[in-house]
């Protein structure tokens, strides 16, 4: 689920997104993968990341405009992307 939301009094935006997953083990996995410890944010950007159960929750706000925090999530959506991709070939 992604939730898009954009203050129109000002530039913020900002958006949720919920991944589930099958067990908590692999949504800890890909928050760890994906912390903000792990990514650059530019300026201006901030990303949270927590698990709730086998929920990965990331929370992205931007007072860059629309265009950054949608460049944001893709980066982000990339990111986990390639964790998940990761997991299934140690399992392999």
């Amino acid at each position: 689920m992604i939730d898009l939301s954009e203050n129109s009094s000002e530039t913020e935006a900002s958006a949720a997104i919920d991944v589930s997953y099958r067990d908590a083990d692999t949504a800890r996995f890909i928050a760890a993968a994906i912390s903000p410890d792990n990514l650059q944010a530019p300026q201006g950007v901030t990303v949270e990341v927590k698990v709730n159960g086998c929920t990965l929750q990331v929370s992205v706000k931007c007072c860059r405009g629309v265009g950054s925090l949608f460049a944001t999530i893709d980066d982000l959506l990339s990111c986990i992307q390639a964790a998940e991709r990761a997991i299934v070939e140690v399992a392999n």
